[in-house]
């Protein structure tokens, strides 16, 4: 805490000076480039934590009726993914790519399968739903009786149990 200003936030972030700090949130129209709304909030508070309070602000406020909207990855998270799908307004959300341990598969290599609730690995071994942790993602493992013996085990996990988890959180569908 600030010794000096106790309402500012300390802030860590890559490729940014590390300090205390306030940021600020700006809404913009699209159509005319207007600012319609600024919010700051100590430094150490992530981007995405005033955004669904700051749209309903806007909504109930001016009346608008938010079709669309365009939001840097900071803003990609399942909650305003739920909201906004819930509220039927079309989003443009960047993303950003997070790489696996050198050598392993992608993510994406693996195919959900919704009717069956699993995930095929590339050669079509399934990884069965085992639980919900508590922040809300669905794990899915590996056999490792299959894996053990697999030709691919290495680009699947290094695991010495021989079992691959991938997560799923339970608003994914929001996200495709």
């Amino acid at each position: 805490m600030s010794t000096t200003d106790p309402d500012s936030g300390y802030m860590i972030r890559d490729g940014k000076t590390e300090g205390f700090f306030y940021l600020d949130h700006r809404t913009v129209d699209g159509k005319y480039k207007f600012i319609t709304d600024v919010y700051v909030t100590p430094g150490n508070i992530h981007d995405s934590f005033p955004y669904l309070e700051r749209l309903d602000r806007q909504i109930s406020r001016f009346g608008f009726q938010v079709e669309e909207v365009a939001l840097d990855a900071g803003y990609l998270t399942m909650p305003i993914l739920q909201l906004l799908k819930k509220q039927d307004i079309f989003s443009v959300i960047a993303h950003r790519s997070f790489r696996p341990k050198k050598s392993l598969f992608f993510k994406w290599q693996f195919k959900y399968i919704l009717e069956k609730y699993t995930y095929l690995c590339p050669p079509k071994h399934e990884l069965s739903y085992k639980t919900t942790n508590r922040f809300g993602f669905r794990e899915y493992k590996s056999d490792p009786k299959v894996c053990k013996n697999c030709p691919f085990l290495s680009k699947y996990t290094h695991s010495k149990t021989f079992t691959k988890t991938i997560t799923r959180h339970v608003w994914e569908g929001a996200k495709e």
